[in-house]
């Protein structure tokens, strides 16, 4: 459930509007603004002003933090507080201001969009002078996108941290769809289920499982960090369609959903009421509930529930198919043969689905340019996929003839689900509200049974939970987790008429339903090939970098596409070379993308950096190295690659010290010591030890992310129907080089200090200096 009557005109001023909410949308995302962009100051100036006019004291928090994933930054973070009556506790409203690099994104939805919510909900509060006792923190982190650096920030290092209680985070994977809420406990959820419940948002949707799943994939959040580091726990928002859209230039304005940003406002505006006076010191339990919504409802119920639950729809199942026997109203024979479509539909959906979409990925290469996996056509994808499982089922769903066969073919798919509810019940107890479906479709054939008739309304009565559980899982999963797993919608589908057998195995003519499902889904096919191809709305993502090998003296074009197109060629040539040879030292993808083609570039005399040795002495059985790093030109990022994997014992990097909250979003590579993000062109100085039984083999990689404006180069703008592909280094100018130890020394209160400038790697210039 969404919003539907969301307002296009101003709304009072008492209200969240989505319409004041979209004017700053607008305006944050009038460009990139990515740590270390010019735009970037100018969203966080706004940002100070737009709080200056609600009345509040904005205030600046900056520092370098170093997560464990190896990311160091100097973030950026913006708050303000709005005191309370009588605060124990503090609820902290948090969105991150900082776009995506690398990829020109805009950040409308990601993160615009959450910071726009956060500020109308507030203005509307505030103009309510809503009475509340809890103090009210707001939060718009920085450096997200990097590595939850912002976030560590301020959970690691401001005073504010210890008094919060709850955080309210406001996220976004896509640019439309619904927002779902997904909780980030410490221990059990059973308080937090119950404080969202009092919270009385109007159009709640999420699931226990759902968080399950978030759980296992590599993706984190900045209410990650307040969970693990901080032990403070909190409610994500977020919505995940035209995932397309994510990271990349089209994340925009205009694509936007007003109706999304509407079910953001939706959930903040009722829960900051309701938080803002509700007892947050007492969220933590041992106790998890199942939860899920349902239209107009949220439901919740224990997880003691779930054993009894199953007991009861393992009992009502074999009772039912027992007094059936009984009765002869079911048939051992009959009932046994149930198993022979099931199985079949399950087997012939999902191989035709899983090669399926194989095949399409050959007849279609241009697919694999999307790296998130949902292509612009994706969910004409997931309903001719999903057609065509039901035509299947109704192919091999036909009963020759007999009355109420379908009776007999219901224990099959029962049965199948109690088996899948036992292993939810051991390994995934936030899916336990899968067994409601069950239940409800045991009583359908309880009724048959006991009644010796099949009632058709009463069936489509009791056929609505299955309605309406199961079949948003069909495309969430896809749109969630990529294409790849359409075989999962196409099973889950199969499932899912199994459980409603009673109803569709009654229908006439099922080989004429078998046929209209088959030809919407080639219809369906038929529509996702006109849409196939790139176009201004749907554009190809592609990548383009300069690489300087700085050792060698040699250059290169190179690029992570695997489908080459006008655009790339035209620096790579028509036959370019396999880039295997520049996969070294490989810089973190979210996809784990590498270096594809390759070919020779005019070297362009880029200043190298000078690499300076602080420190180079021997301390008992270490060798304590201090390394400063000196970019000669606008860079970016830094890379720092431990070639031998000798172990660094110690590491300090611009003051900071890793903080440990197991990140997923930088992803530690084989041999990369750090990822350092540069803000106003500050030096990378490094302090560590190793032991002196290894030698120092470091690799740097410099990066700026001007490869299209450096005066350099004159890079043909790209055609209106491509952008920049996501998540990889793109547009870039890259120089590579080793970083060589200096002799060792004895140690001594003034050791030397050796600088070498590897823009002439011949060259070594020593000078006495005391160390500073």
């Amino acid at each position: 459930m969404m919003p539907q009557n969301y307002d296009q005109t101003e709304a009072s001023l008492a209200e969240f509007s989505t319409k004041r909410a979209l004017e700053k949308v607008k305006t944050i995302s009038q460009k990139p603004h990515f740590v270390g962009s010019k735009n970037h100051e100018v969203v966080a100036q706004y940002l100070v002003k737009e709080l200056k006019e609600l009345g509040l004291s904005p205030t600046i928090q900056e520092g370098f933090t170093l997560s464990d994933g190896g990311t160091l930054v100097k973030s950026k973070n913006i708050l303000a507080k709005i005191k309370g009556s009588s605060s124990d506790k503090a609820l902290l409203l948090l969105s991150h201001y900082d776009s995506a690099p690398h990829s020109l994104s805009p950040g409308a939805s990601d993160d615009a969009s959450g910071v726009a919510t956060i500020l109308e909900s507030v203005r509307a509060f505030l103009y309510n002078k809503t009475a509340h006792k809890n103090d009210i923190i707001i939060l718009f982190s920085d450096a997200e996108e990097l590595g939850l650096n912002g976030a560590a920030l301020f959970v690691t290092q401001h005073q504010w941290a210890k008094n919060v209680g709850l955080v309210l985070n406001f996220e976004a994977r896509g640019s439309s769809g619904p927002s779902y809420m997904l909780m980030e406990t410490n221990k059990g959820n059973a308080n937090m289920v119950k404080a969202f419940t009092d919270g009385k948002a109007d159009y709640p949707v999420s699931n226990s499982l759902m968080y399950s799943i978030y759980k296992m994939l590599p993706n984190d959040t900045d209410l990650t960090v307040f969970r693990e580091s901080g032990k403070i726990q909190g409610f994500n928002f977020a919505f995940i369609d035209s995932h397309f859209n994510y990271h990349t230039e089209r994340d925009n304005f205009e694509n936007l959903s007003p109706k999304t940003l509407a079910h953001q406002g939706s959930y903040l505006f009722p829960l900051l009421n309701y938080f803002s006076n509700a007892d947050l010191s007492n969220l933590d339990s041992n106790d998890d509930n199942v939860y899920f919504n349902i239209p107009f409802a949220f439901v919740s119920y224990p997880f003691s529930w779930i054993i009894p639950m199953l007991i009861i729809a393992f009992g009502l199942v074999f009772t039912f198919l027992f007094i059936g026997f009984g009765k002869h109203v079911l048939r051992i024979d009959e009932v046994l043969k149930g198993f022979v479509p099931l199985l079949l539909s399950l087997i012939v959906t999902g191989g035709i689905t899983y090669i399926g979409w194989k095949l399409l990925l050959e007849f279609y290469p241009q697919y694999q340019d999307i790296l998130h996996g949902f292509t612009y056509n994706g969910h004409d994808y997931i309903y001719a996929f999903t057609s065509l499982s039901i035509a299947i089922c109704f192919l091999f769903y036909q009963n020759s003839g007999k009355r109420n066969a379908e009776m007999n073919q219901a224990f099959a798919p029962l049965f199948l689900w109690l088996l899948l509810n036992l292993g939810i019940v051991i390994f995934l107890k936030g899916a336990g509200f899968l067994i409601i479906p069950v239940i409800s479709s045991a009583l359908m054939l309880g009724i048959y049974v006991l009644t010796q008739k099949s009632n058709w309304l009463i069936n489509c009565i009791l056929a609505i939970p299955t309605l309406i559980i199961l079949p948003p899982f069909i495309q969430m999963f896809p749109v969630g987790l990529g294409l790849k797993i359409l075989y999962g919608s196409a099973i889950l589908t199969v499932l899912t008429f199994g459980l409603l057998i009673p109803v569709f195995g009654s229908f006439n003519k099922k080989g004429i339903w078998s046929a209209v499902f088959f030809l919407l889904s080639i219809g369906l096919f038929v529509k996702a090939h006109q849409t196939s191809d790139y176009t201004i709305e749907r554009p190809k993502p592609n990548s383009l970098v300069y690489l300087h090998d700085a050792d060698a003296n040699k250059s290169y074009w190179t690029t992570y596409d695997v489908n080459l197109d006008e655009w790339t060629k035209g620096y790579l040539g028509e036959n370019p070379k396999n880039a295997e040879t520049l996969n070294t030292n490989k810089l973190y993808s979210k996809y784990g993308s590498q270096f594809t083609f390759m070919s020779d570039a005019p070297n362009k005399n880029i200043a190298t950096p000078t690499i300076e040795f602080l420190r180079d002495t021997l301390k008992g059985n270490q060798r304590l190295y201090q390394i400063k790093i000196t970019p000669n030109r606008a860079v970016n990022r830094y890379d720092i690659f431990n070639a031998n994997n000798a172990k660094l014992h110690n590491l300090v990097a611009n003051g900071a010290k890793a903080i440990d909250f197991k990140s997923n979003i930088s992803g530690r590579n084989s041999g990369k010591i750090l990822s350092y993000y540069v803000v106003n062109n500050e030096p990378l100085i490094l302090s560590f030890s190793i032991s002196n039984e290894n030698k120092l083999d470091l690799n740097l990689v410099e990066s700026s992310f001007d490869l299209l404006t450096n005066p350099k180069f004159t890079v043909t703008k790209r055609k209106d129907w491509m952008i920049s592909t996501p998540f990889v280094l793109n547009n870039a100018i890259i120089i590579r080089q080793k970083i060589k130890p200096t002799p060792v020394l004895e140690d001594n209160p003034k050791p030397q200090l050796y600088r070498r400038n590897v823009a002439s790697r011949d060259s070594l210039s020593v000078r006495n200096d005391s160390l500073r």
